[in-house]
């Protein structure tokens, strides 16, 4: 699967190629706080197969945390593109593919434990208070 997107302003674009190894809709406070407040759609992608094809974004790690993800964002608009947790994988933000519809539909529902009363979780979707055992 190869998969193209970028920022807002089209200051920063992206390549994804390979099998995603997850579809979700994470509910965690942090991914609250980076959609405005709703579940965050992604794909964990091979990091292997993900490069930047035009311009470089920001980077963001909490300085707080024992071992907090790096988060990528375009400096021009701010659009957040993907997450960098601490194990090889590339997380996209889904809003950010050219082709949204190329994601299909989540597999899971992970943190719930932050699960606001606003957020739907569709029925029979597999949900997971924290992440699923690997």
């Amino acid at each position: 699967m190869k998969l193209e997107g970028g920022c807002y302003c089209g200051a920063v674009r992206y390549v994804a190629e390979g099998e995603p190894r997850m579809k979700a809709q994470c509910h965690c406070r942090e991914c609250q706080y980076i959609t405005g407040g709703a579940p965050n759609l992604f794909m964990a992608m091979p990091p292997d197969g993900f490069q930047y094809t035009k311009g470089a974004p920001r980077k963001f790690a909490r300085s707080d945390l024992e071992k907090p993800v790096t988060r990528e964002f375009c400096a021009e608009c701010g659009t957040h593109l993907v997450t960098r947790p601490n194990f090889p994988i590339v997380v996209l933000k889904v809003g950010t593919l050219d082709d949204p519809k190329l994601f299909g539909a989540p597999q899971s529902a992970i943190y719930t434990c932050d699960q606001q009363p606003f957020h739907v979780i569709p029925e029979g979707l597999p949900s997971f208070e924290r992440l699923p055992a690997r």
